[in-house]
């Protein structure tokens, strides 16, 4: 398996402001933190992804994944709204490292706005002539204007994370079912199945997960979905064994080819790692 979403921090260099005071995960997360984290499981890969919206934290990523090893490589951050966007991603693209950018356009005040600003989509063009995709943090909310940008932008790929966030705690399935079919109608969007312990109950079960997984099969098919476990983030629900063991219950249906794309082979297509 191929991990296509985990973090790293360390709070001696730069804070969370994010994670409360008393959360589990409100420690540094390291490189041997996920090293012994991944011993006795499928997982011979990752790829580290960004947190903040924050040049230094891709720089660390980036040297980081210059290392070799277990991180393939980096989904970082660059300011879309800066006039030297494409200065920046040059320069980001020279380490070997760079698989792709993702914005936390949640922590923006609007994030349906900043995904429309003329700015943000001028950065998005010079990213779609580089050929790197885009990871997509967004909430059901934001649908709409994503499948804009996935219109205006047909040579970009998006990878939409953490199945743009369905209100699993509350067993809701609509609007998030219909937005993500209408999403998915554009061929150059992805889905990560990532993130969902964290966004249900916290007695959760794979009964919980079931519905929306099998939305998201039937919408993306094997062929357009990819494992992540958001970890350390998962940390909060669930041991990363037991992700993973999500992960291959929701593909035990599939042929086992099917299986190998979800699991890694789609990561590979999409991203390129190392």
């Amino acid at each position: 398996m191929l991990d296509a979403h985990v973090h790293l921090w360390d709070l001696a260099v730069r804070d969370q402001p994010w994670i409360p005071a008393r959360s589990p995960i409100r420690r540094s997360f390291g490189l041997g933190d996920l090293r012994s984290t991944l011993v006795g499981t499928p997982v011979d890969g990752v790829i580290l992804v960004q947190v903040l919206n924050d040049a230094a934290e891709t720089a660390d990523f980036l040297a980081c994944a210059a290392e070799g090893g277990l991180v393939r490589g980096v989904v970082g951050w660059a300011d879309l709204t800066a006039p030297d966007f494409a200065a920046a991603l040059a320069g980001l693209r020279s380490t070997g490292c760079l698989l792709g950018l993702r914005h936390q356009a949640l922590a923006e005040p609007d994030p349906a706005g900043w995904l429309g600003r003329p700015e943000v989509r001028r950065s998005l063009a010079v990213l779609e002539a580089a050929g790197l995709p885009f990871d997509l943090m967004i909430r059901p909310a934001h649908f709409a204007v994503a499948r804009q940008a996935a219109r205006d932008h047909p040579g970009l790929q998006f990878v939409l994370d953490h199945l743009g966030k369905p209100p699993i705690a509350a067993g809701e399935l609509e609007p998030w079912a219909a937005g993500l079919r209408a999403l998915a109608a554009e061929p150059n969007v992805v889905c990560k199945l990532s993130g969902l312990q964290t966004i249900a109950s916290p007695d959760w079960t794979y009964r919980d997960l079931a519905p929306y997984i099998d939305v998201a099969l039937e919408t993306f098919g094997p062929s357009r979905l990819l494992f992540g476990s958001d970890w350390p983030v998962s940390c909060q629900a669930a041991a990363y064994a037991t992700v993973c063991d999500v992960a291959r219950a929701a593909c035990s249906a599939l042929s086992p080819g099917e299986q190998a794309a979800v699991l890694a082979a789609n990561a590979r297509a999409i991203y390129r790692p190392r």
